[in-house]
């Protein structure tokens, strides 16, 4: 009998448009489209491989899942994984690092282009009524700027912040670089401290993980050092912006505007004071979801399944 294979969310990875034949083909595959705290278990208990995006997978869902052998994320982040917990019992975990590069820097720069140019306001205007009661033929309503001179603070110079980094400079914008006590001093672009940073950036985009060092490293005090004209853009996790200090500068016009693609709470509620904050663009985490990076995640889970069948793992973080 072939291993059995658990996706324990694959509504997340499929809207109806990817098909998972690929996996089939390497035991015995079991989609849920969504999966319960309450059901993890029962639903992995007889599962050589957990596929999972977001389901959390702690140590007691893998103490008791005696016949787990690999936990497949089908994402690059696996904070949702109790990697100690899989290391102690001989369960490998990977995951899927690169497959959004492209993916998330197109939204990145959808964002710059889309604040630079007050793209929503303008689009807003032109359906409301608004440009059909202009005296002359245009309107100069929202004053906008060239993104050419202007200055970008990647936070995070891992895949992503380097895409975003090359695609900026074809729009002749200066690049700078969060620097860390670890960082390496060598690179095309200059590195500043988090405060520096802060001060010098037109736009301030981030792409780095969610650590203890990241939680919340935009905050109150980081948004106040920052430009009044300045935009921010969250492309990483919720939690590495604090919300209360977001909306608070974006109702005071501390920064001038802001576009996150994350939110601390995924869905968030309905009544999130974040959903109402002026000069802010929200959209639902789908910074990684176009259908081709969707493919290139099936096709690299299918991979890191395959390779560790074979003896021979790759992607793997925790072994």
């Amino acid at each position: 009998m072939s291993d059995k294979i658990v996706f324990l969310d694959s509504s997340t990875v499929d809207f109806g448009d990817i098909e998972f034949s690929t996996i089939s083909e390497l035991g015995e595959l079991v989609c849920h489209r969504v999966t319960s705290k309450d059901h993890i278990i029962d639903r992995c208990k007889d599962a050589a491989v957990i596929i999972t995006n977001k389901v959390v997978v702690d140590e007691e869902t893998i103490s008791k899942c005696t016949g787990l052998k690999m936990i497949a994320v089908a994402a690059t982040g696996y904070n949702n994984i109790d990697t100690a917990a899989a290391k102690k019992r001989g369960v490998a975990v990977a995951n899927v690092p690169g497959y959004s590069t492209t993916t998330v820097s197109q939204l990145t720069m959808s964002f710059v282009l889309a604040m630079s140019t007050q793209l929503i306001n303008y689009n807003n205007a032109s359906h409301d009524g608004s440009w059909s009661k202009s005296e002359i033929f245009t309107m100069g309503t929202w004053p906008f700027f060239d993104l050419e001179g202007k200055t970008i603070g990647i936070m995070g110079l891992g895949a992503i912040g380097k895409e975003v980094a090359r695609l900026c400079e074809a729009f002749r914008m200066k690049v700078v670089v969060l620097k860390r006590d670890e960082s390496k001093s060598d690179g095309p672009y200059p590195r500043l401290a988090l405060n520096d940073l802060a001060a010098e950036s037109d736009f301030i985009s981030i792409h780095m993980p969610l650590t203890d060092y990241s939680k919340y490293i935009i905050n109150k005090d980081f948004l106040s050092r920052m430009k009044k004209t300045a935009f921010l853009i969250n492309m990483a996790r919720g939690a590495v912006v604090d919300p209360a200090a977001l909306c608070h500068a974006l109702e005071n016009g501390i920064i001038a505007g802001a576009a996150i693609d994350v939110m601390e709470q995924e869905p968030p509620r309905a009544d999130d004071p974040l959903l109402k904050a002026p000069n802010l663009i929200i959209t639902p985490h789908i910074a990684w979801a176009s259908i081709e990076s969707r493919r290139r995640l099936v096709a690299e889970i299918t991979e890191n399944i395959k390779a560790f069948k074979k003896g021979t793992p790759r992607n793997v973080v925790s072994l």
